[in-house]
């Protein structure tokens, strides 16, 4: 007879869930050089507070002995660095985020990669942290990249580092060695705003003061590395004072309900209380208040509620609820540290689409300030920014924005940039202030100036290029009256137009209406009138038109001379290769009148008409057709258009 299970004490597992579900939330991130040991680091917390599974011990004792980089030891990296090229190489290329508790706290860890090229890497990483645990290797201290890493956690409003000295079993857990490098990293660190600086020596691979305290550092009294992540006070980093409800979407599970619902930003809010909805400036009072659990009588950051009001006011995404006694900036124009994430340079001329919290709009650059050098903080003027690149930057939104500076308030003090065509994130950025109009940048320099008096223009040929993808050309077509030159032109125009070209044209009859009004057509005149579309011609190229242009243009020499205005690698000479009995057939009127001696001065007739010399194309009237794609193919090679 089997003999009965003796059970363990009753445990209430719902009350167990509650006080889990209640526990403080910790997101850090782990930044440092390359085998600065940030993955042995976090790998050594899981591993010595019990917080991996028998498989996952199995297969890090297996993989240690197989691929790891720690001599004989357990290679803790290996937990972390889950990419097959993280593995070989030894280094973290990605965020690895890592999720474990402790009986006091719940924990979000980010392991960041060290080098720079992964900078955009680490920033996402840091975008959300409370905490950096910053590795610096006793035996080299601090370097360039702790220096980068200070700045970026900087830059992101991180109040908390803990600068772990790291590798202290390396340099026999010198007391002297840690404090040399505590007082360089204070020096280094004077010039910015980070409010609680924390240093701890460790060795990562050895476990001292990582669990539990050293004995191999006895000098040491502060707390090991998991006792301060436990106990370190992150609440009050939140802004609880200002209360900022972007409208995420309006609830209307029934005609009976109307609700406002998001994830808070900052502040309070409580039933009763008298809101302000921007950007109406309408007024009205919160009725209720509904949580994940249910109705409530508060709400505050990172809580997702719906809230209802006593009045029927008009609110949608992209608008914000505040109190009317405390309000956000509502501005066009503000400066911003930009982070550039896309591998494609940035353009300054484009209209980028920008995300502030649920409000979407678009933006132009109206001045690049500087850029920061991430690794000596030195800034220099430059056009644009590269991946990874930093700098400050001055914005202006198509509609206002309601924004709190980035270091008052995180949630509403970022943004993200979208690039308009490709839709990628292609930068990110934190809010330094708005700019009263006395302080906006004049879009004109003391160079454009000066550029300006001697008339040049202020966009290169490459900015319209690339706006406009093509390369400005003038496409004359010659011929005699009737080759087909007005027909080719008209229908060239149309399938440009139609294929996305910005081009114009200009035919003789259209200009001898207004421009050359009071032109005959002597030889004299008919140079004269030739010379003005040319300059025309010039003007429009310049802003980077295709121009087309249907015109006898009889006289080689006169050819050379348009050429020579308009730019001989832009000017591309056409000729309809048309007899004179193919013209009098295809335009009969016109050659009865010439033959009745109503009409003097035409080519072909009375005057000379002489075939072009040096033609870029010689096209026929029969076949009207093709000679649009023949052109278009033209175009093409020569990377007209489409550019390139």
């Amino acid at each position: 007879m089997p003999k009965p299970r003796h059970h363990s004490p009753n445990i209430n597992i719902k009350a167990f869930l509650d006080q889990d579900e209640k526990k403080d939330q910790l997101r850090l991130l782990t930044a440092g050089s390359v085998d600065d040991g940030k993955s042995t680091l976090i790998g050594r917390l899981l591993f010595d507070s019990k917080k991996l599974y028998d498989d996952q011990l199995s297969a890090l004792e297996r993989d240690s002995k197989r691929m790891g980089h720690a001599g004989g030891d357990i290679d803790y990296a290996l937990l972390l660095d889950g990419l097959k090229a993280e593995r070989e190489q030894g280094i973290t290329i990605d965020v690895a985020y890592r999720y474990f508790s402790t009986n006091k706290r719940k924990f979000i860890i980010a392991d960041t990669p060290g080098h720079e090229q992964y900078t955009r890497n680490m920033v996402t990483g840091a975008s959300t942290a409370n905490l950096a645990i910053l590795l610096v290797d006793a035996r080299t201290g601090v370097i360039t990249q702790t220096k980068r890493h200070t700045y970026i956690v900087s830059l992101l409003g991180i109040n908390h580092i803990v600068v772990a000295i790291n590798k202290m079993d390396l340099v026999d857990y010198s007391q002297e060695r840690y404090d040399e490098i505590c007082a360089s990293y204070k020096n280094f660190i004077t010039g910015l705003n980070i409010p609680d600086i924390n240093f701890i020596p460790i060795s990562a691979l050895k476990g001292d003061n990582v669990v539990d305290k050293s004995h191999n550092m006895d000098w040491y009294h502060g707390k090991c590395m998991l006792e301060f992540l436990e106990t370190v006070h992150v609440g009050s980093d939140r802004n609880f004072e200002d209360l900022r409800f972007p409208v995420q979407f309006v609830n209307r599970p029934s005609l009976d309900f109307r609700g406002f619902s998001t994830t808070m930003a900052s502040g309070v809010i409580r039933k009763g209380d008298t809101i302000k909805a921007l950007p109406s400036g309408q007024t009205s009072v919160v009725t209720n208040i509904f949580g994940t659990a249910g109705e409530q009588e508060e709400a505050f950051p990172p809580q997702a509620i719906t809230i209802t009001l006593a009045d029927e006011i008009d609110i949608s995404r992209g608008e914000m609820i505040v109190h009317p006694d405390n309000m956000p900036r509502i501005e066009r124009h503000f400066e911003a540290m930009l982070v550039w994430m896309d591998e494609k340079p940035m353009n300054p001329n484009t209209q980028f689409y920008i995300k502030h919290t649920t409000n979407t709009t678009k933006a132009r650059f109206d001045q690049i300030k500087y850029k920061v050098d991430v690794n000596t903080m030195e800034k220099s003027e430059i056009g644009h920014l590269e991946l990874n690149e930093i700098g400050r930057v001055v914005l202006t939104t198509v509609k206002p924005l309601f924004f709190d500076p980035y270091k008052k308030n995180r949630e509403t003090g970022s943004f993200i940039l979208i690039d308009p065509v490709s839709h990628n994130t292609c930068a990110v950025g934190m809010i330094i202030d708005k700019l009263h109009d006395k302080d906006l940048p004049s879009r004109i320099t003391d160079r454009e100036k000066e550029m300006i008096i001697k008339g040049q223009p202020l966009i290169s040929t490459e900015e319209r290029q690339q706006k406009l993808n093509q390369k400005a050309a003038t496409l004359w077509i010659t011929g005699l009256h009737g080759s087909g030159k007005n027909n080719l032109a008209y229908k060239l125009e149309r399938k440009l137009f139609e294929q996305g070209a910005s081009a114009v044209l200009m035919d003789g009859s259209t200009v001898r209406s207004g421009l050359s009004k009071e032109l005959d057509y002597s030889p004299a005149d008919r140079a004269e009138h030739l010379r003005r579309v040319a300059e025309v011609c010039k003007i429009l190229n310049d802003q980077g038109i295709i121009v087309i242009c249907s015109f006898i243009s009889p006289k080689e020499i006169i050819r050379q001379q348009i050429a020579d205005i308009i730019g001989k690698e832009k000017f591309h000479l056409i000729y309809m290769d048309a007899d004179l009995d193919f013209c009098k057939n295809h335009k009969p009127e016109f050659y009865k009148k010439v033959e009745a001696g109503m009409l003097l001065h035409v080519p072909g007739i009375d005057e000379p008409f002489e075939k072009p010399e040096n033609e870029n194309l010689a096209l026929y009237p029969e076949g009207e057709e093709s000679n649009v794609q023949e052109i278009q193919n033209y175009l093409k090679e020569k990377k007209i258009f489409p550019l390139g």
